[in-house]
């Protein structure tokens, strides 16, 4: 009872998130459409011009809940390319497995619909995963990577975290705005249900991507988080010396991954700090 008291916290500040970012600047993408992949149609929106930079959602966001604040800035100078992963937004229910595997490999693979031979790429949460996993399986494909407020391996949560997720229920999102941008745009809301269980079961599953992976993503990486965003921050403090950080780099070189702990931010809100997430992506990615 407990844990699903917390998720029903968590799940309202996501809500305040979402109507934050339904009243942000809007523009309208350069081209939108359909990538036919690994036997599924994933939706992709394509804004502005310059080197391509690659947006992953969060579990059960769109393209606009989740980057809508952040598009029309990064756009200005690069060409950002925003998916919808299986069965969000407009992308299609399929009754395909979930796994980081094959999403990632939807990611590349619309790359290659879009001749996009190599990009930097930056994931949130559950899209932070999903890029976690393209870097292990097509390293070639990135040029830098970024993670926000997100984790390799079910241990890199706190274990309140995971209680949580254990307990979601179907109707902690009865009614949300999460429930009412999905009726907005997905192509058969009837699939609305079995979404949400297809996500539930893959969210209940422990998964592991790899220290030894994980250590050989040969692209720089900066990590962002909030200081209390659920993460275990000393699994994550490894993960960073697994990238080559945290070192004395007053006596020898600065490494090329990054760490950024965002102070008095939890999961949701610090997505909603875009201006503080625009300057580490414009210093990093530059």
């Amino acid at each position: 009872m407990k844990s699903l008291f917390r998720f029903s916290a968590v799940l309202f500040f996501i809500i305040i998130l979402a109507n934050s970012q339904v009243y942000g600047q809007k523009i309208k993408p350069a081209e939108s459409g359909y990538a036919p992949v690994n036997g599924i149609k994933v939706y992709y929106e394509v804004y502005g011009k310059g080197k391509p930079l690659v947006l992953l959602h969060g579990a059960f966001m769109t393209i606009d809940m989740n980057w809508g604040e952040l598009i029309p800035e990064l756009s200005k100078n690069r060409k950002v390319i925003a998916l919808e992963l299986q069965g969000h937004g407009h992308t299609p229910f399929s009754e395909r497995k979930l796994s980081h595997a094959t999403l990632a490999s939807d990611v590349t693979k619309v790359m290659d619909y879009l001749k996009i031979d190599k990009a930097d790429v930056a994931g949130y949460s559950f899209g932070g995963e999903v890029a976690y996993q393209m870097a292990i399986q097509s390293p070639e494909k990135l040029s830098k990577l970024v993670i926000i407020s997100s984790t390799y391996k079910t241990q890199g949560w706190l274990p309140e975290v995971n209680k949580a997720l254990e307990g979601m229920k179907p109707e902690l999102f009865t009614n949300s705005p999460m429930h009412t941008a999905y009726n907005a745009v997905a192509p058969d809301k009837t699939k609305w249900p079995k979404f949400l269980e297809q996500m539930m079961a893959s969210a209940g599953q422990p998964f592991d991507l790899g220290d030894d992976n994980i250590s050989k993503i040969p692209v720089p990486v900066l990590i962002i988080a909030g200081d209390n965003d659920g993460l275990d921050k000393t699994e994550l403090t490894k993960t960073y010396k697994l990238l080559g950080g945290d070192v004395f780099a007053d006596m020898g070189a600065m490494p090329k991954s990054q760490l950024a702990i965002a102070p008095g931010q939890t999961h949701v809100s610090l997505m909603m700090q875009t201006a503080m997430i625009l300057n580490y992506l414009n210093g990093f990615l530059k």
